[in-house]
């Protein structure tokens, strides 16, 4: 997302320039390209064996998002996983706890854009 990202060009970004810059391989790509594009963050220019571009602006995308587009959710406990239930519920005195650190996790992963990771716009 960030190569993507960081491209001017209405030409897209290629692949192999992704992997070249990210010094990751072509392979590992080829599993997080359909994610995306299957995310609606990004998309093909004209088609195959062309570059990607971003559909929204950097700005309007957060480093959540870019997470959802990999993992249906942030579940830093299994009690928390909504498809789940724990037994223990009822009697559980920390779950509030593990609940506020989960949502502060995903707080803080929506206030950060891809535009200011682009621009090392850290706080």
């Amino acid at each position: 997302m960030l190569e993507i990202g960081k491209e001017k060009s209405h030409q897209g970004v290629f692949q192999k320039d992704i992997a070249v810059n990210q010094e990751i391989s072509l392979k590992y790509l080829d599993q997080i390209i359909p994610a995306l594009k299957t995310a609606g963050l990004i998309s093909n220019v004209r088609g195959k064996k062309s570059g990607y571009t971003l559909i929204k602006e950097h700005s309007s995308i957060t480093m959540y998002d870019i997470h959802c587009a990999f993992e249906s959710d942030i579940c830093i406990v299994p009690c928390l996983d909504k498809s789940g239930t724990c037994k223990r519920e009822p009697i559980c005195n920390v779950k509030v706890f593990w609940n506020g650190l989960n949502q502060n996790i995903i707080d803080y992963m929506k206030s950060f854009t891809l535009e200011d990771i682009i621009n090392n716009q850290l706080i």
